[in-house]
């Protein structure tokens, strides 16, 4: 069985690679906890100081694995997260979900600060992962976005708004656009954006230029800036995204969504949302569109 998260020290610094580049790394029922566990044993070596998160294959990370979760192409239907049937158990997916989440804040909790760094694409639950992260760096070619803030989902991390500020935030997650590295290293949203073929190169100058900082001074630096963001009511907000995130899918046009997917496939369903062209409420294509 393939391990969904790969964990290896490299001197100072401990690698973690997201490992399904079958599917572009997206996530499934196990990659978030294997992500908190290997984030723990990083956290644990004093031999670490600095963490590099990254995604095997052509992509960080696409987000949640929707042929399992939005339709019923792969014959999996286990009551957990997406796959509930109406009525809609809010605890129960509230409980699947924010475990989730406090898998992904693994990264933000550690007291060893974190890089991300990422290629191809960071999209909706893949994004939440980068965004956790201390630092991210981006190929100027890649993708980020979360599409489902069009129907079907809530960023439960909340990290837009603490990276971007509102305006900026609402930007994205009004339109569920999907932006190139360049773009979000311009707006703010990451630290940097270098040339595909500079990205290793630059991630790994940064690694080891903080890897020569002892770990108490880099995990003291962090909780100082980490407490300021936390401190605005980081919890409190993620907790109601958390609970939106599960609306959005329980929703008159999240059940259309699901239900189109599962007439459809998938593909068409979520290309149909990112375009603009289908009516979610009135379960038509909009007129006029192309």
């Amino acid at each position: 069985m393939t391990t969904p998260v790969l964990y290896e020290r490299d001197g100072r610094i401990a690698r973690i690679t997201l490992n399904r580049p079958e599917v572009l790394n997206a996530i499934d029922n196990e990659l978030p906890a294997a992500l908190s566990d290997a984030v723990a044993q990083a956290d644990a070596d004093p031999a670490v100081h600095v963490m590099v998160l990254s995604g095997a294959g052509r992509a960080f990370c696409a987000g949640y694995d929707l042929s399992r979760y939005a339709s019923r192409e792969t014959g999996e239907d286990d009551g957990s997260y997406k796959g509930q049937e109406m009525p809609w158990d809010p605890i129960q997916d509230y409980a699947f979900m924010w475990a989730n989440t406090q898998h992904f804040m693994a990264l933000w909790r550690a007291l060893k600060p974190v890089i991300c760094k990422v290629h191809g694409f960071a999209l909706a639950g893949g994004s939440d992962i980068a965004l956790c992260a201390d630092l991210t760096l981006i190929a100027e070619d890649a993708e980020i976005g979360y599409m489902p803030a069009r129907v079907w989902g809530c960023p439960t991390t909340a990290m837009w708004v603490y990276r971007l500020g509102p305006e900026k935030a609402k930007r994205l997650l009004f339109t569920g656009d999907k932006i190139t590295g360049r773009e979000a290293a311009d707006m703010g949203l990451v630290l940097k954006a270098v040339p595909a073929a500079d990205l290793d190169d630059e991630v790994e100058a940064l690694a080891q230029r903080m890897a020569s900082v002892p770990i108490n001074q880099l995990a003291m630096q962090k909780l100082v800036i980490n407490q300021a963001i936390e401190a605005t009511g980081l919890m409190n907000t993620q907790r109601l995204a958390t609970i939106f995130d599960g609306i959005t899918r329980h929703s008159p046009e999240g059940v259309n969504f699901k239900k189109r997917a599962e007439e459809v496939g998938w593909k068409q369903a979520v290309q149909e949302r990112d375009t603009g062209t289908f009516d979610w409420t009135l379960e038509r294509p909009i007129e006029g569109s192309d």
